[in-house]
């Protein structure tokens, strides 16, 4: 800890509940703990820990019609927080206490420019004139290395990436110099070297300004890089805190071990991920898999003939200019070349912008490629008839990054499943089908009762298993997850990569597995591309380039991977 100075914020025995059909529910049962002038601590723990609620508590932001606190106190400086009015709260919001949430793009106003969302901040909370606020705003678009501040100043959050959404997010909480920052899971769903990019920018600006910060996660790994002390949550309760050395070098509680350990070994490969629940119950098995048995199955996968060949691919997109301007190309796609073996995965990184979701819509001819061949088994499919792509539709799926945005939200889940098994003529009757839909959903990990219910009744992870069951209730050959498991949690992430796993030996499926989390492609992937604005950087099999990286940009990429302690 940096600073033994009486604490800044205060959290005791404090208790949340929350409305429900089924009565009042408690979710906050009785944490207390501290935070000190200009330190940095780690909030750790699952979806459902109460992480993210403690942090809205002390934002004043709980939802007054579902949420009550039942009891404890939130003591910030001289000021308890639980008896605040709306109207004292927006004083302090933005002003002493910021907050960075996890999801950029709903944080920002789609309708507004970048610098006006700024700059609507400094003139509510301080006495800046407006060209002093626009100045202040390039200066802090400066301080969060945003690249030519005045262009972004001007654009609109979908023009940015979302490292540079972010950024945008942090310099709106920033902006008041605020006493305290809270961030919510801020690098969830960026790149691994965007993600160290953010680690290292907070810590600059906690050092340059003295503010104190609350870094909420799920990765002990991340959280260790950042913090002074760590905090960690389970199920509404406080179950371990301590600085963040002992914690990690000596956790106490059973459920931090599992935590720690849930995470893919860069340099071991397990044939199954432990998970929270097997540490819980005393049920971890560490079997590794052999050199000598990766080699007996990769002899078994590259000794037939490819299920596709991607052949001198490219794509490229047309950037409208002013009337008397040529069109700009942009060359998304430049020269691919790979092959896919059946049963195999192939690992597919690299940062945002690299090319790798492009180059997937390419495979699935969801967009049409600007030149070159994919044959598959054989045969050219960027040459075939709308009707014979839509018949391709089954042998080819994917499982999306966000399965609530890919489920319709007016259909059950067996709705939802049997659907497209009737188009491509899957099962001999309705009553066939729905048979077939329920043996899946027990297949993922979900029971029966799954079937009538609604997307918006599960959890993240659950809704990723529903998913996971409508893509394989298409029977498909190859199987595209493109950053299917990159919003889940550590835990539900090992469940989803395990069931992966065992859907592929039991089905022989073949996979293309995108992220940007390098960790989870090296426990996945037999061989691995890595790409960088729309080229293939560097291919090959996937130990030997984590092991002994050729290109700089590879190395760039594993060494941005967060270590932990």
């Amino acid at each position: 800890m940096k600073n033994q100075d009486p604490n800044i914020l205060s959290i005791s025995n404090l208790e949340i509940s929350f409305n429900s059909n089924a009565g009042k529910v408690s979710i906050i049962k009785s944490i207390s703990f501290d935070l000190f002038p200009n330190e940095i601590l780690g909030i750790v723990g699952e979806s459902g820990s109460g992480k993210s609620v403690s942090s809205l508590a002390i934002m004043g932001l709980l939802p007054k019609k579902t949420a009550s606190i039942d009891a404890g106190s939130i003591q910030f400086e001289d000021k308890e927080l639980t008896i605040c009015t709306e109207a004292e709260f927006k004083t302090i919001r933005g002003k002493d206490i910021a907050m960075i949430f996890q999801e950029p793009m709903s944080a920002l106003n789609p309708s507004m420019r970048c610098g006006q969302q700024v700059l609507e901040i400094l003139l509510n909370h301080t006495s800046l004139s407006k060209q002093a606020a626009k100045d202040e705003v390039i200066s802090l678009f400066n301080k969060v290395k945003l690249p030519n501040p005045d262009r972004i100043f001007s654009a609109y959050p979908h023009e940015l990436s979302g490292g540079q959404k972010q950024r945008v997010v942090i310099a709106i909480a920033i902006a008041c110099k605020p006493k305290i920052l809270i961030a919510d899971e801020p690098t969830t769903a960026l790149d691994v070297t965007v993600q160290k990019e953010i680690i290292e920018l907070l810590k600059q600006l906690q050092n340059e300004v003295g503010m104190s910060i609350i870094f909420i996660s799920h990765d002990l790994s991340l959280v260790s890089e950042i913090a002074d002390r760590v905090v960690v949550m389970y199920k509404g309760k406080i179950v371990e805190t301590g600085h963040v050395e002992s914690v990690f070098h000596n956790p106490q509680e059973l459920y931090t071990k599992a935590l720690i350990n849930s995470r893919p070994e860069l340099d071991v490969r397990l044939k199954q991920l432990p998970t929270i629940q097997d540490f819980m119950v005393g049920n971890v098995k560490k079997d590794l898999i052999s050199s000598e048995q990766r080699e007996a199955l990769q002899k078994a996968i590259y000794n037939k003939p490819p299920l596709l060949e991607v052949k001198q691919i490219a794509k490229n997109y047309f950037i409208s200019q002013s009337f008397l301007q040529k069109d700009k190309t942009f060359k998304a796609l430049q020269n691919i070349n790979f092959k896919l073996y059946e049963g195999e995965t192939l690992g597919l990184v690299g940062e945002s912008g690299c090319g790798k979701s492009t180059l997937a819509n390419v495979i699935l001819q969801l967009d049409q490629a600007s030149g070159g061949e994919i044959l598959y088994k054989g045969t050219d499919i960027t040459k075939l008839s709308k009707s014979a792509i839509r018949a391709l539709r089954k042998d080819i799926q994917i499982i999306f990054q966000d399965p609530y945005a890919s489920l319709n939200p007016r259909l059950t889940v067996g709705q939802a499943i049997m659907e497209p098994m009737k188009v491509h003529n899957i099962g001999a009757s309705k009553s066939d089908r729905s048979f077939k839909v329920k043996q899946l959903l027990e297949k993922v990990g979900l029971d029966e009762a799954a079937y009538d219910k609604y997307p918006h009744e599960f959890s993240g992870g659950q809704r990723q298993r529903i998913g996971i069951a409508r893509t394989i209730a298409l029977e498909p050959k190859l199987v595209i997850c493109d950053e299917s498991v990159s919003a889940l949690d550590i835990s539900v992430q090992a469940q989803v990569l395990n069931l992966l796993n065992d859907l592929k030996r039991d089905f022989n499926f073949t996979y293309i597995f995108i992220s940007h989390d390098l960790a989870v492609v090296k426990y996945m992937a037999d061989q691995l591309i890595v790409m960088n604005k729309g080229h293939i950087e560097e291919m090959g099999d996937a130990d030997a380039i984590y092991k002994s990286p050729q290109k700089d940009y590879t190395k760039k990429l594993i060494h941005a991977i967060p270590k932990g302690l």
